[in-house]
């Protein structure tokens, strides 16, 4: 195959680069950055791409975050690609303050008790247990066993609930401020890119003049 990899990379390390990618997530950063800045549509379209990956990144759908992304995008008319390089904002290092600054704003708008014990665990676990858990279930369902809905239940009433509602507000915060940010950002860099292409070409063309002229005088 044209894209395999030549060196096969061990468990542990693809493991590690998860957490850690390689070169460190500055230049993690910088490379989105620079993805989105060399994006081809008008920076307000760009930015709504951005909104829609931001706040996804506060949505309680792990795993599905590139499709929401993608949908919220393509509804409101923003660029896909940034939506999906948005997604970033959440990642290994961001997704626990997330998680919890989403479970205390929902639990506080419940009107129920947020217990700071809940958040010990990592929440990929929790919902990693979650989804076992609804496997079983369905598995059984099938073998004709009795599925058992109980640590579900309290898993949607105390965590899945509360995060889904709580991450409406920070959310919406969050890509708002990350969208009128990007916005002159993206039109400066499309600015200077443009200038820097025009320059290019009027240097060509300057080149060009300069050889015709040349070569006329050569012909005399």
């Amino acid at each position: 195959m044209v894209f395999k990899r030549r060196d096969k990379r061990p468990i542990w390390k693809i493991v590690v680069e998860l957490f850690y990618p390689r070169g460190g997530w500055l230049r993690a950063a910088q490379y989105v950055r620079h993805r989105l800045h060399r994006l081809p549509d008008p920076p307000h379209k760009i930015s709504r791409g951005i909104w829609a990956g931001v706040f996804t990144t506060f949505t309680p759908f792990y795993g599905l975050h590139f499709v929401i992304a993608a949908i919220l995008a393509f509804v409101m008319q923003g660029n896909i690609i940034a939506a999906l390089l948005a997604t970033f904002f959440g990642n290994p290092l961001t997704y626990l303050p997330i998680g919890i600054i989403c479970l205390k704003t929902g639990h506080w708008l419940l009107g129920t008790e947020f217990d700071p014990e809940h958040v010990e665990r990592s929440l990929g676990s929790k919902f990693a247990d979650a989804g076992s858990d609804l496997w079983h279930n369905i598995t059984t369902t099938f073998s004709g066993g009795q599925p058992d809905w109980e640590g579900l239940s309290v898993f949607y009433d105390e965590v899945f609930f509360p995060y889904l509602i709580g991450g409406l507000i920070p959310g919406i915060i969050a890509a708002t401020v990350s969208y009128y940010l990007a916005v002159p950002l993206i039109q400066a860099y499309q600015h200077r890119r443009k200038g820097r292409i025009r320059a290019k070409l009027d240097t060509i063309k300057a080149k060009r003049a300069a050889a015709k002229a040349k070569d006329r005088a050569a012909g005399k």
